[in-house]
């Protein structure tokens, strides 16, 4: 059974950086596509940063320049960097894995990120 677990959130100052972590496990595989979407409250849950089935990378227009997703096979693992991080970034961040030959879907439970001005 495919299991996501995030870590890293946390409250952070205007201006500051957290890591968001998302293993996954059994096992991921370089064609997988990883991604972070988000959910503020009130708010749909929307796109933040993905690797998209062609390994490219992919953001919201309101984080680029200041997140950047990464990966590693080798570790299961999936991150998020966030750096100039402002009020409107808080919200509940979720770590999204789709497998490649299934097509199948999982999210992980998100961990919840606060921005204090």
């Amino acid at each position: 059974q495919v299991q996501l677990v995030e870590s890293g959130g946390g409250l952070v100052q205007a201006g500051g950086s957290l890591r968001l972590s998302c293993v996954v496990s059994p096992s991921i595989f370089s064609a997988d596509v990883m991604g972070w979407y988000r959910q503020a409250p009130g708010k749909q849950r929307e796109l933040v940063a993905t690797f998209t089935s062609g390994g490219n990378t992919a953001y919201s227009d309101s984080v680029k320049g200041r997140f950047t997703i990464s990966r590693d096979n080798a570790k299961n693992t999936v991150y998020l960097q966030m750096n100039s991080l402002k009020p409107e970034d808080t919200a509940v961040y979720y770590c999204n894995y789709r497998r490649a030959i299934s097509g199948q879907g999982y999210w992980g439970q998100g961990t919840q990120v606060t921005v204090s001005s």
